[in-house]
C-alpha cells in the first residue's frame, strides 16, 4: 500500500493521511502528465483551477455533493474552535475560510527568540547545507527558481541556509500567520501554474513549489521589537483550486485587516493572509547560522519507522510533524 504518514507534534503518534482525491491526483500526475501532456497543462493552468474551486467551494450543488457536517466530521474540525457559529457554513468555502479563536485555542510562547509555525500544518525542517537537501532542493522547489527571476540578491542571501516546510492540508485551518517580528523589506508576486500539495503529486512532478503562483515576503528581524534571527523570507505557494492568497494582516484578531506593504512593522503570530480553499504550502527561509530546529523536529523527520512517501522517493527519512500555528519550530542562535 501506498501510504503516507506523519507524526503528530504532542503525543508522538504515527498517523496515516487520509489524501483527499488521492486515486484523481495519482491518476493526473502519473497517467495523465506522461500521456496527455496538453490536457495535465490544462488542468493545472489558472482557469480550469479556478472553475475547479467554483464547482467544489463555492456552488450550492458542490456544497450538497460534499456534505458540509459529513464533511467536518470526517476531518474532525472542532467547532468549538470557530468565531462563527456553524449555521454560517452554508458552502464548503466557508469551512476552508473559517476563522478560529486562535487567542485561546492556538496560544503562542512568550519568547521573543522564538520562530513559530506560520500555520496549522504539517512540517519538515533542516538546511539546504546538507546532503539531503538535494531531494528537498531538486523535489520539494528548485532553489534557482523558488525567488524568481531577477532576485539574485535574494538567493544569495538565504544560499545555504535552513528552511521549514509546512504542507496545509485541505481540511486545516487556511489562515497564515506571522511567524516572526519585523519589517517588510520587499514583497511581491511570481507566477506560475497550479500543481497540487498532494505528497503523490509533489514527488511525481519536479519542483512544484518553485513552479506554482507564489507570494514573497521578506521580513527583517534585526530591528527594534524584532525577533533578531536576520532576514526570513515566508513564501507562500498557492495550489490546484487555490487561484489567490489574500494578504490580510491584523493586530487585533481579525479586525480591521490591512494589506501588507513594504516597511509595515508585523508583529509576530497576527494573521497575516488567507489562503483560498485546498490544499497549500508555507516556505520559510532563514539565513545560515542564524537559528536552530526544535529538538523534536529535527529529530522526528529521521524516523525510519514511518512511511513517509518523501522518504521512499528520497532515499532519505523525511517524515513531517503535525504542528499548530503559533507553535514554536525554532529559536534564535
Amino acid at each position: 500500500m501506498n501510504r503516507h504518514q506523519y507524526l503528530v507534534r504532542n503525543d508522538n503518534t504515527v498517523v496515516t493521511e487520509q489524501l483527499f482525491g488521492d486515486r484523481i491526483v495519482n491518476f493526473l500526475y502519473s497517467h495523465t502528465r506522461e500521456h496527455a501532456p496538453s490536457l495535465f497543462r490544462m488542468v493545472t493552468g489558472p482557469r480550469m483551477s479556478h472553475l475547479l474551486a467554483l464547482w467544489n467551494f463555492d456552488l450550492k450543488l458542490g456544497s450538497r455533493l460534499l456534505g458540509n457536517r459529513k464533511f467536518l466530521n470526517h476531518c474532525g474540525v472542532n467547532l468549538d474552535e470557530c468565531v462563527d457559529d456553524i449555521s454560517s457554513f452554508t458552502n464548503a468555502r466557508k469551512i476552508f475560510e473559517r476563522k478560529i479563536k486562535y487567542w485561546d485555542c492556538r496560544p503562542m510562547p512568550e519568547e521573543e527568540d522564538t520562530i513559530v509555525s506560520p500555520a496549522d500544518s504539517r512540517v519538515l525542517v533542516g538546511s539546504l547545507a546538507e546532503t539531503e537537501a538535494l531531494f528537498i532542493k531538486d523535489k520539494f522547489f528548485e532553489y534557482e527558481e523558488l525567488f524568481g527571476w531577477y532576485r539574485d540578491h535574494w538567493r544569495q542571501r538565504f544560499e545555504g541556509g535552513d528552511y521549514a516546510v509546512c504542507r496545509l492540508t485541505p481540511d486545516k485551518y487556511h489562515y497564515n500567520h506571522t511567524p516572526v517580528a519585523g519589517i517588510v523589506v520587499d514583497l511581491y508576486t511570481v507566477g506560475g501554474v497550479y500543481h497540487s500539495c498532494n505528497p503523490g503529486a509533489v514527488v511525481e512532478i519536479a519542483t512544484p513549489y518553485s513552479k506554482n503562483k507564489r507570494i514573497v515576503t521578506i521580513i527583517d528581524t534585526d530591528v527594534t521589537d524584532g525577533t533578531g534571527v536576520g532576514l526570513v523570507a515566508m513564501i507562500e505557494v498557492t495550489a490546484l483550486m487555490i487561484g489567490d492568497v489574500v494578504q490580510c494582516y491584523s493586530t487585533d484578531k481579525y479586525n480591521n485587516p490591512r494589506t501588507i506593504s513594504k516597511g509595515m512593522f508585523l508583529k509576530k503570530g497576527q494573521p497575516k493572509s488567507l489562503y483560498r480553499p485546498g490544499s497549500s504550502t508555507d516556505i520559510l527561509l532563514f539565513e545560515p547560522g542564524r537559528v536552530v530546529f526544535s529538538p523534536d523536529l529535527a529529530l522526528s523527520r529521521q524516523r525510519t519507522d514511518v512511511h513517509s512517501r518523501f522518504s521512499k522517493k528520497s532515499g532519505y527519512p523525511l517524515v513531517e510533524v503535525d504542528i499548530n500555528v503559533r507553535s514554536t519550530i525554532a529559536n534564535r542562535k
